[in-house]
């Protein structure tokens, strides 16, 4: 059985895979990967079925491969080298028993997926492998000489060499849904009124962001804890809004005055600090 073994760690690389939807009743949050559309192209075009473990790249990474290797880099388009040899992000590509692998950070975004022909062979907590870093479940972030185990989850063969890598835009303007605590802030069309900067802090559990502070039209009232989802803008006190990520709490006690559009929270994956966001109403997410 083929493995990869870690050489080098770059910033935070993180397993990660659909995600462990369904459990929030005991506080276990979704999680997986950020950037899901980016996370499922690379499993597509190495003919893994739907849901394999995959590698999540902040920073880049740098391993050597045991067995011959068919793997793909998705989302941030980060250079590749192997051993010598410089290739392209989005493309399908072999790597020789003994050769190594550098995934070098990318030029545009934030997050980069490595997904590798069979997936990788990871314990599943509660039928996910992914890391949660709110909680602590799944596979600890990954660091030099560790050594991970490729898996069996072919599905199909490969059938195209791959797809063009994607320069991400400055400054997207998001959509979102009005909250249901819209009103318990004084002016929330500020909302869309303002560019935000992605803050320092920012994660997968949430990005805060700056540029504006929100006032609480009723300073006092106190919210129940009511359940969260990925995508939800809340206004805690300091009236400077956080967006919640993947790895977010399943519930929240600050009032939620908007959330992001379902297909726009894979943009927000790829926001790095100190970038800009905007967002604009939408009714019914077009």
């Amino acid at each position: 059985m083929g493995e990869l073994v870690v050489t080098a760690v770059g910033g935070l690389v993180l397993v990660q895979d659909g995600g462990r939807p369904g459990h929030a009743a005991i506080g276990v949050g979704a999680s997986g990967a950020a950037d899901r559309s980016a996370y499922e192209l690379g499993n597509r075009l190495v003919g893994n079925r739907a849901g394999a473990a995959a590698l999540e790249i902040v920073g880049g990474l740098e391993f050597e491969v045991a067995t011959p290797t068919w793997f793909v880099v998705t989302g941030a388009p980060a250079p590749i080298r192997i051993d010598d040899r410089h290739e392209p992000a989005g493309v399908v590509l072999a790597a020789r028993p003994g050769e190594r692998v550098r995934v070098d950070r990318p030029s545009t975004g934030l997050r980069s997926y490595l997904a590798v022909r069979g997936g990788l062979d990871i314990p599943l907590v509660l039928g996910s492998a992914a890391r949660d870093t709110l909680s602590g479940l799944g596979a600890a972030p990954l660091k030099e000489n560790d050594r991970l185990r490729i898996g069996q989850e072919v599905e199909a063969d490969i059938l195209i060499d791959g797809f063009p890598s994607q320069e991400y835009d400055a400054g997207p303007v998001l959509r979102v849904i009005r909250g249901p605590r819209a009103d318990w802030v004084t002016d929330p069309d500020l909302l869309v009124r303002t560019q935000w900067s992605v803050g320092a802090a920012s994660d997968r559990v949430g990005l805060r962001l700056a540029g504006a502070t929100f006032t609480q039209s009723d300073p006092g009232r106190q919210l129940p804890s009511e359940g969260a989802l990925r995508g939800a803008i809340q206004v805690p006190p300091s009236g400077e809004p956080i967006v919640f990520g993947p790895d977010h709490p399943v519930t929240g006690g600050y009032p939620v005055i908007g959330v992001v559009v379902e297909k726009d929270t894979d943009r927000l994956a790829q926001l790095r600090p100190g970038e800009t966001v905007g967002f604009r109403w939408s009714r019914d997410g077009r």
